[in-house]
């Protein structure tokens, strides 16, 4: 059975992110760190299973509107 490795958090990082635009459709007002679950083995990031997230280092800058969009489609699109 697959041991889970602990969550890396950067809240310096989050900080960035956040006072970024969003990368969907660059709002600015309300951006918020939106945490990316899909692999990709190429950068080190492996598949995280749903109870289970990401380090802070693989988030991307979102509004609040994108940001729950992107809970509702896949995130490759």
């Amino acid at each position: 059975m697959r041991q889970r490795l602990p969550r890396a958090r950067d809240e310096q990082h989050l900080q960035f992110i956040r006072s970024l635009q969003c990368v969907r459709c660059g709002d600015d007002t309300a951006t918020e760190a939106a945490h990316i679950r899909t692999a990709a083995l190429e950068y080190g990031k492996r598949h995280t299973g749903m109870a289970e997230k990401p380090s802070d280092k693989f988030t991307v800058p979102l509004c609040g509107k994108c940001h729950r969009l992107q809970h509702d489609l896949n995130e490759t699109t």
